[in-house]
Parts: structure tokens; C-alpha cells; sequence
């Protein structure tokens, strides 16, 4: 499905290419004059059908950027074969540049891999800039987000995931009550604590976003965007939550 399209520049996601047991995850493709960047690829489950999808766009051989924005299984098992399938360097946060090699053949990474340091950096991407936001602590330690300024989407990782039905995926949430069922207990668990939720909404509000879309389920539009970011700002979650009932000897 697209996202966004002027033409020039494309921003696609793929939704339903994981099937049975394993967790429903997206993967997002940004095209800006003949290149390509792949967000979260995930696992092997997706190569195929993802990189049939995207030659409809580009010679995904050439594909620029293959970004991980952090190392979950999920995000990035499937990186050795779009090592062997792409010329692409691999952008990962610097925390997990030294676990990248785990997930591919030895010497496939070298002067392949692009480090984002922790205070984020710029990616060039045809004509544009893509930015990359940190986000530590919210889910991984080291974490990276990423927003497209042309079409000024969000790309959220695992942040605002929600595992709404599958066939609302393709709805974009425009009220954030829709998707709270699916996403609340999943933030409340594997969020650190309300602290960074904090920094990251002070520095999200000065973005200009037309939609945030996670890694997982829907993504959000209209209202839902600064409901969702209120509702982050004020969740106690991670370590807010913790006491001694949970740290003894069973």
C-alpha cells in the first residue's frame, strides 16, 4: 500500500507478508528519485515477497540503505540475504553495529555498515534528507526513529504498535481510542519508564507530522497523532511499574 506519492518520491508499506504464527510486523520502502531505502526489513519469512514488491519501484539490487532500527529478530533476521540480493549499506544504531556480523555470512558487513551515532544523524536519500530520531530506552536501548520530510511521515519502530485485527490494517487510526485496546499493555511492559517518554514527546512536538506508523499494526493520522503523543508523555510504564513483588526467588 502507498502511503505517499507525488511521482518522484514514494513511501510504501508492506503489510501482511508474515503469515501464521510469527508476529504481524510492517516493512516500509522510501523511494526519492531512482533510490531506495528498506525500514525494518524483518525476517527471512518476508525477503521474497518484499523484494518482488519493491522491483516494481527500482532495481532493489541497487537499493541504497537497508535500516535497522534497532536489532530485534523482527526487524532485521533477514539481513544476510539482502546482503547477498543488494549493494546496500546497513544503517543500525552504533550500539548494535558490533551485533550486526551475528546475523550474516563473515565479511558481508565490511565497509557496509553505516553507525548512527546516538545523538542521530541525516541519511541521504536522493534529494532529501531522511532523519534519523533518537528514540533510547523506547523498547531497545539503543533505538533509532525516522521521518521522511517530504511526505512527513514518522517511521515509529516499535512505538505506537498496536495488534489491531488484520483487516483494519490498512485503516490509518484517525482517533487514538481505536487502537488503545491493542497497544496499551504492550507500551506499559516493554517501554522503560516515563522519563524518556518525555524527551521524546518534547522533542517530537516539533515536528511536522502527518502520520506516525509503527512497526506493528495501524498507523496513526489526524487526531490520533497529538492524542498519541499526550497519552506517551503521561504513560507509567517499565520501571515506573516495578516493586519488590516482582523480584523474588520463585
Amino acid at each position: 500500500m502507498e502511503l505517499f506519492n507525488d511521482g518522484k518520491h514514494v513511501c510504501a508499506v508492506f503489510r501482511d507478508l508474515v503469515k501464521g504464527e510469527a508476529v504481524q510486523a510492517n516493512q516500509f520502502f522510501i523511494y526519492d528519485h531512482d533510490h531506495g531505502a528498506l525500514i525494518d526489513p524483518g525476517g527471512d519469512l518476508t525477503y521474497t515477497a518484499l523484494f518482488l514488491a519493491m522491483s516494481e519501484y527500482m532495481n532493489v539490487k541497487e537499493l541504497d540503505y537497508v535500516i535497522a532500527s534497532h536489532q530485534d529478530p523482527d526487524i532485521v533476521a533477514s539481513l544476510n540475504k539482502w546482503m547477498v540480493g543488494t549493494k546496500a549499506k546497513v544503517v543500525v544504531p552504533s550500539l548494535w553495529e558490533r551485533f550486526v556480523p551475528h546475523f550474516t555470512r563473515p565479511g558481508k558487513t565490511t565497509g557496509r555498515i553505516i553507525s548512527i551515532p546516538d545523538q542521530g544523524a541525516n541519511l541521504k536519500l536522493g534529494t532529501i534528507q531522511l532523519k534519523a530520531i533518537p528514540a533510547h530506552f523506547m523498547h531497545a536501548e539503543g533505538n533509532f526513529q525516522f521521518y521522511d520530510p517530504v511526505s512527513k511521515i514518522l517511521f515509529s519502530g516499535d512505538l505506537g504498535a498496536n495488534l489491531c485485527p488484520r483487516q483494519d490494517l490498512d485503516k490509518p487510526a484517525k482517533r487514538l481510542n481505536e487502537v488503545l485496546p491493542y497497544m496499551e499493555g504492550f507500551h506499559r511492559r516493554y517501554i522503560n519508564s516515563n522519563k524518556v517518554c518525555r524527551f521524546w514527546a518534547n522533542m517530537v512536538r516539533n515536528l511536522d507530522i502527518g502520520m506516525i506508523a509503527p512497526q506493528h499494526g495501524r498507523a496513526f493520522v489526524g487526531k490520533a497523532i497529538p492524542e498519541f503523543i499526550d497519552w506517551i508523555e503521561n504513560l507509567e510504564c517499565g520501571v515506573d511499574l516495578m516493586t519488590q513483588s516482582n523480584y523474588q526467588i520463585p
